[in-house]
């Protein structure tokens, strides 16, 4: 028997000004801050000993898991995966979702945020919003670094890495601190969902996603904050 943990990370501020985040490294709000030490605090509480820390490139998930450690006076070396960053929303990124709404109407901002694998335009490379341009993504090879990408893109890139180095470990105990969607395309994975009841699933920050494993199946799973709990689709 071993556990899987997936954490969104906690409000950012561009989670709370809602903005298309995407590549962009935004740090968490105060909120945000206080959402990954309850997390910490309820994991704590499961007395699990986490064997293996995972987190994205991105500073909002290294913060979220930097609190979570100190929670449980933890302090084993995290592995930072630029395949769990969150998606790239191409030309989207750092505009305002309600101002977008507005603009091109709330079903085609829903189609851009959820399906399954529509791309919004490639951002220019030239923005200072692009991955190009960001120091936290120097280390990446120039040709892994997108422009735009559709769930579906996200999806290949998270389950690549997760089926590849992770899901063999079967023993070890587990923590990743990534984003909603690289999260999404791990439970659309682990949980078989098809492209549609994708769609449907939300992610809530900070709150820590307890997955029990047993032989390599997934045997029970629960949000640890029960207040703050989205509807799994399964179980």
């Amino acid at each position: 028997m071993s556990y899987l943990i997936l954490v969104r990370h906690g409000q950012s501020i561009w989670n709370l000004e809602k903005k298309f985040t995407g590549w962009v490294d935004v740090d968490l709000t105060e909120n945000g801050r206080s959402e990954a030490k309850k997390a910490g605090q309820l994991i704590k509480q499961e007395n699990i000993e986490i064997n293996l820390y995972y987190s994205s490139f991105q500073l909002r998930a290294k913060n979220t898991l930097k609190i979570i450690q100190e929670e449980l006076k933890d302090f084993k070396e995290v592995k930072n995966v630029w395949e769990f960053n969150e998606r790239h929303y191409g030309t989207l990124t750092g505009l305002n979702k309600d101002e977008m709404k507005k603009k091109l109407g709330e079903e085609k901002v829903h189609q851009f945020r959820r399906s399954w694998d529509l791309r919004p335009d490639p951002l220019d490379k030239k923005n200072p919003y692009h991955p190009l341009n960001i120091e936290t993504y120097k280390k990446i090879p120039l040709e892994k670094i997108p422009d735009t990408e559709s769930l579906k893109d996200t999806y290949e890139r998270v389950i690549k890495f997760y089926s590849k180095e992770i899901e063999q470990k079967s023993s070890e105990n587990i923590l990743i601190s990534a984003h909603g969607n690289s999260i999404r395309a791990l439970c659309k994975y682990l949980f078989n969902l098809n492209n549609n009841e994708i769609s449907k699933l939300e992610i809530p920050t900070g709150n820590p996603l307890l997955i029990k494993l047993e032989n390599g199946k997934i045997s029970n799973c629960k949000y640890l904050d029960q207040e703050r709990a989205k509807d799994l689709l399964v179980f």
